[in-house]
């Protein structure tokens, strides 16, 4: 059993120094065979871009009115908006898991497994041929579910993205606690960008705070999990940035 390093960022940070910290743990994942678990916040909120996404999708001057913080994402998907959640990062070797896809049901499974034991009635999304129509249209990254995402009620409460590098892989994404998705539909230059999400706190009718859901995605872990590292966290994007 390879063990995970744990690393619990509370505080918050801006998007680009959270992508910058991310990429630095895959960077390590890949070099030295390392796992890591991260649990983090934006601050300021933030919305966050899929790595292929096309920029002119979102009106920048809309964006630029509001004053948002805007990054891009070194993996794939599309838009999300930070604000009201716990964002996760698993950092590792793709063996440690088999495989890319196993990767993504295996973090989810444990990600539902940590959303129950709070009182949510979370599954995981049955495999979904992808929606017809146009595939570059913006949308938020909780409109619609493929498979293998976290859902309670049929919506999405977690929305996850991957990348490669060389033998190892990042997943990251959002655990929604509160408010919505609205902002990407606001700023998105076409009416089809709607959103599906559900949050924590209106799935239990309750406040429902970082701690508690980082606290249960730790226990879901169990014993592989070893360390909190924040020292090494801001270290590793130090190193992405000077890259």
């Amino acid at each position: 059993m390879l063990l995970t390093e744990l690393l619990v960022d509370p505080a918050g940070r801006s998007g680009a120094a959270n992508m910058a910290i991310d990429a630095g743990l895959l960077a390590e994942a890949a070099r030295t065979g390392r796992a890591f678990l991260r649990l983090y916040r934006f601050d300021p909120p933030c919305l966050s871009l899929g790595r292929n996404e096309a920029a002119a999708h979102y009106d920048r001057a809309a964006i630029a009115q509001r004053g948002l913080d805007v990054v891009r994402r070194p993996t794939g998907g599309r838009a999300v908006w930070h604000e009201h959640e716990v964002t996760y990062a698993v950092a590792a070797p793709i063996a440690t898991f088999g495989g890319l896809r196993a990767a993504y049901h295996a973090i989810h499974t444990r990600l539902a497994a940590a959303l129950r034991s709070l009182g949510a009635d979370a599954t995981l999304a049955p495999h979904q041929p992808p929606p017809s129509g146009r595939v570059d249209q913006p949308a938020s990254c909780f409109a619609t579910p493929v498979g293998g995402e976290v859902l309670v009620a049929g919506r999405k409460l977690v929305g996850s993205a991957q990348v490669r590098k060389r033998s190892a892989f990042l997943q990251h994404g959002s655990i929604l606690l509160d408010g919505s998705q609205e902002i990407v539909r606001v700023v998105s230059r076409q009416a089809s960008a709607v959103s599906g999400e559900t949050t924590l706190s209106g799935v239990l009718r309750r406040h429902v705070s970082f701690h508690e859901v980082a606290d249960a995605i730790v226990a879901a872990w169990g014993d592989e999990v070893t360390s909190h590292n924040l020292a090494f966290a801001s270290g590793a994007a130090r190193r992405r940035v000077k890259s």
